[in-house]
């Protein structure tokens, strides 16, 4: 099996900043693409940015030149440092990850439980 565990979610003020991280355990083979997604109340899970196992990066427009997505593939984590923020970054954050295990040949993609993150204005 494979865990997920998401940290570095709080209450900032418009203009601060916030370091996500999620680390990955359990029977992994290898890791590809892993990604963080973003959920606010009522509205539908989006994508905010994603990083390949290369180092390739791709985020959302309204993220771009404010989050910062990184990975360190020895200890299977990827970070999402986040400067800037605004009250419309509120949402609960979610890593995603697809993983090769030692039990199956494809890759799978997993979750983490969230981690809320909120700014005040």
């Amino acid at each position: 099996q494979v865990q997920l565990v998401e940290s570095g979610g709080g209450l900032v003020q418009a203009g601060g900043s916030l370091r996500l991280s999620c680390a990955a355990s359990g029977s992994i083979f290898s890791i590809n693409v892993m990604r963080w997604f973003r959920q606010a109340p009522g509205k539908a899970r989006e994508l905010v940015a994603g990083i390949t196992s290369g180092g390739s990066t791709n985020y959302a427009d309204s993220v771009k030149g404010r989050f910062t997505i990184s990975r360190d593939n020895a200890k299977n984590t990827v970070y999402l440092q986040m400067n800037s923020l605004k009250p419309e970054d509120t949402a609960v954050y979610y890593c995603n990850a697809d993983v090769k295990t030692y039990y199956k040949s494809s890759y799978i993609g997993y979750w983490g439980q969230g981690t809320q993150v909120t700014v005040s204005s």
